[in-house]
C-alpha cells in the first residue's frame, strides 16, 4: 500500500470568475465585454463546462478519498506531504504551476474541456481518472518523471520551473549580465535568457526557433531549415533572446544544453528590475539585481505525472 489517505484538488479561477471578481457582478462583467464587441456567451459556456467537469471530479473523488480544494494562487504557501496525491483539473499550464510545489507527490492531471484545451499534460478526463486514483492509493501506478529546472542564487534563494525559467529585465529594457557556460564567459545585453525543460520545449522555447526559421526563410528561401535541437528528459536547453553586439557586449554564447554536471552561471549587472521568473508567471519570481549570481541547472527534484494504464 502507498499510504495515501488524502487528495488535494487543484484548480484555477475561470475567465468568467476572474471577470466577476474584477467587476463585482456578472452583469457588469457582461456589459464591459459586450460594450467592447466581445462575445460574453463564450465566457459563460467555458465556465459552465469547467464547473460541470470539476463538480463531477469532486463527487467521484469523494467516493474513494477525502479531499481538499486548493486554488492556484495558494499553491506557493500550501504545505503538501507524502500522504497526499494531487488531482489537477485545468489547463496544461496549471499542471506546470503545480508540479514545482508538490515535492514529488504523484499528480493526476484531468482535462475538464477537451474541446478547448489541447491537454498535452492532461491524459485523463472527468470520466476516466478515478481508476488512476485507485492505482495510486494501491501503489500500482506508473509515472512519467519530468525534470525540473532550478535557479539558485548566491544568497540561497531558489526557484523551480516545470516548463521554463526566464532570466532578464522585468520591463522591455535590455537585460545586462555576464553569462558563463562550458568554461567561457561573455558580457551580454539582450532581451533575456530562456531556460527550458523537455516538458516546456513545445512552449516558449519553440517560439524562439519559429522566429529563427522565419528569419532564415526571409533571408534565403532555398535554405533547408533544421528542426529544433533535441535534448533529453534530464537535460535543459538555454537560449539567449535578441543578443546585442557592441564594444562591451558579445553574442557567441547564444544557446546550449545543460545537464546535472553542466550548469549555466549568470551574474546580474542590472541595478534594478532584474528578475528570474518561472513558467510564465511573473508573480512567481526572484529579484535578480546587481551582485546576484544565479546558477541554473537541473533540479534534484522531479515531477511525477501519473500515466494511463
Amino acid at each position: 500500500m502507498s499510504g495515501i489517505d488524502y487528495a488535494i484538488l487543484v484548480r484555477n479561477k475561470t475567465r468568467l470568475e476572474q471577470l466577476v471578481e474584477r467587476f463585482n457582478t456578472k452583469g457588469q462583467a457582461q456589459f464591459y465585454i459586450e460594450s467592447l464587441g466581445g462575445e460574453f456567451a463564450e465566457y459563460e459556456e467555458e465556465n459552465a463546462r469547467f464547473q460541470e467537469s470539476f463538480s463531477l471530479v469532486q463527487r467521484r473523488l469523494s467516493s474513494v478519498l477525502k479531499n481538499k480544494v486548493v486554488e492556484r494562487a495558494f499553491l506557493p504557501s500550501f504545505l503538501f506531504n507524502q500522504q497526499q496525491l494531487v488531482v489537477v483539473v485545468g489547463q496544461d499550464g496549471l499542471v506546470a504551476n503545480t508540479a514545482k510545489y508538490v515535492g514529488g507527490i504523484p499528480i493526476i492531471a484531468v482535462n475538464p474541456d477537451q474541446e478547448r484545451y489541447d491537454g498535452v499534460l492532461l491524459p485523463f478526463t472527468p470520466h476516466d481518472f478515478l481508476p488512476a486514483v485507485q492505482r495510486v492509493v494501491a501503489g500500482r501506478h506508473r509515472v512519467r518523471e519530468a525534470a525540473l529546472a532550478e535557479a539558485r542564487l548566491n544568497d540561497g534563494q531558489r526557484l523551480l520551473a516545470f516548463n521554463d525559467l526566464f532570466i532578464g529585465n522585468a520591463t522591455h529594457v535590455s537585460a545586462r549580465y555576464r553569462i558563463g557556460y562550458q568554461g567561457e564567459q561573455e558580457n551580454h545585453s539582450s532581451s533575456g535568457v530562456i531556460v527550458s525543460t523537455k516538458s516546456g520545449a513545445t512552449g516558449w522555447l519553440s517560439s524562439v526557433f519559429n522566429m529563427t526559421a522565419g528569419m532564415s526563410r526571409f533571408l534565403d528561401s532555398d535554405e533547408i531549415l533544421r528542426p529544433q535541437p533535441a535534448f533529453g528528459e534530464s537535460e535543459l536547453m538555454f537560449v539567449v533572446r535578441e543578443a546585442f553586439r557592441s564594444k562591451r557586449t558579445q553574442t557567441s554564447l547564444a544557446a546550449g544544453i545543460l545537464d546535472e554536471q553542466e550548469p549555466l552561471i549568470i551574474e546580474s549587472f542590472m541595478p534594478a528590475n532584474g528578475v528570474i521568473f518561472s513558467d510564465g508567471v511573473e508573480t512567481d519570481f526572484l529579484q535578480f539585481n546587481s551582485g546576484a549570481i544565479a546558477t541554473i541547472g537541473v533540479a534534484p527534484e522531479k515531477a511525477r505525472l501519473v500515466e494511463k494504464g
